[in-house]
């Protein structure tokens, strides 16, 4: 095999050229130097450790935090005739003897491993008496307390810089803010090697924010009316919410499945492997799935719940769209998403931790509530500066901002003066001057401010709460009755030293949009692209393998656009290699000739 990089990235994996820093890390580590690179998700990662492991000598060590991940990048290797074995758990004492024979005899290029395997048995020691020509650590904002995805089993890894000290290492991320990009080469010893910083700017994703009135309904509507025979991911916080929303879309037609943590481990397995497999399936889940699932044409990503900070937010949106094509990133939040997420954050952390996290939560908040481009503020909190993008909501249709600073007033002088004590809807009924007993016995029909915040809907008022609690200017109770207090970020708000704007409230209507479908427009060219994702689905069955391991979406798209009528044509289509070129071209190419 050749050892030219750009020569491996043609004949093994079909691309015609590196994109972005992909060749400069590739020379980096070539030179057997080590990196730290930061690009997102579906941005070229793993090429960036697989094509040296196929220029070097020896065994290139790949460590990922879950099972399913290695998996599928060694599934995909293996389809490429690449040498790739992951040893984990689920390995049998026949597997592994055949696993530790590969790399014996040399014959082993990529050993995908998790970090408790590495440390384990003395697995360190028998290591070391092979040529290990490099170390990749993969999902290494794991090592980082500052990360969204803490595992104190990472820390270890920085014994690899002592135990190989002429083995370069390769620590690489989609979600790292500017503290875990510190904190990772400090605790992984990178001080001496580079970083690689790709825009973290997913262009092809749109982002979508609204207020929670109804979620299910909100989400049925969606999937409908966007991605009615999409593949897409539904997250939601509880397992029991899970269980729920994923027989709401069963019964609406849609094939949607259940994944958490309190599922049988058989049931989770059956469910991913439908979900990779076959086409279409909606996955529902908590935020136990995700990581590692390479699938990509997931075409949405809906969030029912809110995450718990910005970084899990962008990883879990950034599993729509991985093969570059349109995608939705979609998620409704309301009052109690806030203060659930806000008690969740206090439990079980230290003073220091809870306030990190609280900094995280809060800058979350700031993202769904922006009245400007969400792009811009989603990439500035990675250090990015970035113009309106024109493809998020407030930029497709933006806002009517208003002066809220009356009715924040209001809002904040009704929870003082009724003792701090009561929910939003007994404010809002005060405000508006709604008759109930609940009022009428507590006396709060006597205040001043009874009735004062008539000329606003229950929505309005609703949504200028909301905003309050996400810019951190009333607290909720989620313990008691819901009940709201003031935070002293409030005091220069109610002095009138400074003002409040808002989004006019828009009541939901169903929406008109043209479904976000990556077919042709073109009838005839659609059938074709049906007829080809038809072929790729009866390879992938007899195979037993994801349809997109045969072929991406975007890689039958160009088929279709291009039409070639020879081998030599097809194998110029990104993403056929050697290897897909002798075992699929003339299936492919038989259909596409019948056009």
């Amino acid at each position: 095999m050749s050892r030219n990089p750009s020569h491996i990235l043609q004949s093994v994996f079909g691309y015609p050229e590196f994109r972005g820093q992909q060749a400069a890390v590739i020379d980096h580590v070539l030179s057997k130097r080590d990196a730290l690179v930061l690009m997102p998700t579906g941005g070229g990662k793993s090429l960036c450790y697989q094509v040296p492991a196929l220029c070097l000598d020896g065994i290139t060590v790949v460590i990922s935090p879950l099972i399913a991940l290695m998996q599928n990048q060694v599934d995909a290797l293996r389809e490429l005739d690449v040498e790739a074995a992951a040893l984990n758990s689920t390995c049998s004492p026949q597997m592994q003897k055949e696993i530790f024979t590969k790399m014996r005899d040399g014959s082993l290029k990529l050993l995908y491993i998790a970090p408790e395997r590495l440390f384990s048995d003395g697995f360190l020691d028998f290591l070391s008496g092979f040529d290990v020509s490099l170390f990749a650590i993969d999902e290494a904002h794991c090592v980082s307390q500052w990360g969204h995805d803490f595992r104190p089993e990472y820390l270890r890894l920085s014994i690899l810089h002592e135990a190989f000290p002429h083995t370069p290492r390769i620590a690489l991320t989609a979600t790292a803010d500017a503290p875990t990009q510190k904190d990772i080469i400090g605790r992984l010893n990178l001080e001496y090697g580079e970083v690689f910083k790709s825009s973290f700017d997913r262009p092809n994703i749109q982002y979508h924010i609204t207020p929670k009135q109804n979620g299910v309904t909100q989400l049925l509507s969606f999937i409908k009316n966007s991605h009615p025979n999409d593949a897409g991911i539904v997250y939601c916080l509880s397992r029991r919410r899970v269980d729920t929303i994923a027989e709401k879309l069963v019964a609406k037609g849609h094939k949607a499945l259940p994944y958490h943590a309190g599922l049988p481990a058989e049931v989770r397995a059956a469910n991913q492997e439908r979900f990779i497999k076959e086409e279409g399936i909606i996955m529902v889940a908590t935020i136990a799935f995700g990581m590692g699932i390479d699938k990509p044409d997931v075409r949405f990503v809906a969030h029912l719940d809110l995450p718990k900070n910005m970084e899990a937010y962008y990883q879990e949106t950034g599993r729509a769209g991985r093969d570059g094509l349109t995608a939705t990133a979609w998620l409704a939040f309301g009052q109690q998403d806030i203060a659930k997420i806000r008690q969740l954050l206090s439990n079980n952390l230290s003073e220091n931790q809870t306030r990190i996290e609280r900094q995280k939560f809060n800058a979350l908040l700031a993202y769904c509530e922006t009245l400007g481009c969400r792009r811009q503020v989603l990439l500035s909190y990675f250090g990015e500066t970035f113009g309106a993008c024109g493809n998020c909501d407030n930029c497709l249709t933006p806002p009517v901002v208003t002066d809220g600073t009356e009715a924040a007033q209001m809002a904040l002088s009704c929870i003082y003066r009724t003792g701090q004590c009561f929910g939003s809807g007994h404010i809002i009924d005060i405000l508006m001057g709604v008759d109930t007993d609940k009022v009428k016995n507590a006396g709060h029909d006597n205040l001043p401010l009874y009735g004062k915040g008539s000329s606003y809907s229950r929505p309005d008022w609703q949504a200028f709460i909301r905003q309050l609690l996400s810019l951190d200017y009333i607290s909720q109770d989620i313990e008691g009755f819901g009940g709201l207090s003031l935070n002293e970020k409030c005091r220069p708000l109610l002095r009138g030293e400074e003002a409040f704007s808002t989004r006019k409230y828009v009541p939901h209507k169903k929406q008109n949009g043209r479904a976000k479908t990556v077919a042709p427009d073109n009838p005839i060219d659609a059938a074709l692209f049906n007829e080809l994702k038809a072929l790729r689905l009866e390879i992938a069955k007899a195979a037993n393998i994801p349809p997109y391991v045969v072929f991406h979406d975007k890689t039958l798209l160009e088929m279709v656009n291009l039409k070639p009528g020879t081998l030599n044509s097809l194998s110029e289509i990104q993403g056929i290699g050697d290897s897909k070129l002798e075992k699929y071209g003339k299936q492919f190419l038989n259909l596409l000739k019948q056009q």
